[in-house]
């Protein structure tokens, strides 16, 4: 009923209301994706989270770009997700960043990048996303897009571990193991061994 009514109004240019009604969209598409109070239909999921995303949600414009990496309720076509999670990215979703920085450094959905990888990684990294923290570590650590610099490396998957990144925790104990970017020390290395 609640969609009926915004529907109502945003179709006479009420931005509130479409506003209003792409969040009912997304929260459509989260309930049919996750079965959430409804029967999980990922086909139906896909449909509500268009319609939110065509009205500018990042946050439906992310989950319409993963929908399209997986082939999730449509067909895989990683060239619509790197579109999805460009335009969701573009507003600052934190989680879109590090998606389209994955698909640059791959090579998926898009020409290969890794430059342009690193520039969203530290987008996404600088809002506090560990995934992309511990990626733009990787990148630091390789001097993949980016100049070497280990202990750079040392300092984001430092910061990724506070969220409990297990990714993060094993490469840091890496990095105690080796001495690599911080001084040895062994025990310190199992430690996040053991954490990840």
């Amino acid at each position: 009923e609640a969609v009926k009514w915004y529907r109502l109004a945003a179709e006479q240019g009420n931005a509130e209301a479409q506003k209003d009604l792409a969040d009912c969209y997304k929260s459509l598409g989260y309930c049919y994706y996750f079965g959430e109070g409804i029967m999980e239909d990922k086909r139906e999921a896909v449909k509500w989270y268009r319609l939110a995303a065509e009205q500018g949600d990042a946050e439906a414009q992310r989950n319409l770009g993963d929908c399209y990496y997986f082939g999730t309720g449509i067909m895989e076509d990683k060239q619509k997700a790197v579109k999805w999670f460009r335009l969701a990215a573009e507003q600052g979703n934190a989680e879109a960043r590090w998606k389209l920085g994955a698909c640059y450094s791959l090579g998926e959905g898009i020409m290969k990048d890794r430059q342009e990888a690193v520039k969203w990684y530290r987008l996404a990294a600088e809002q506090g996303n560990a995934e992309a923290q511990w990626r733009l570590g990787a990148c630091y650590s390789l001097g993949t897009g980016i100049r070497e610099d280990k202990q750079e490396a040392v300092k984001w998957y430092r910061l990724a571990t506070r969220w409990g990144n297990a990714e993060a925790q094993w490469r840091l104990g890496d990095c105690y193991y080796s001495g690599t970017g911080i001084r040895e020390d062994k025990q310190e290395a199992v430690k996040w061994y053991r954490l990840a």
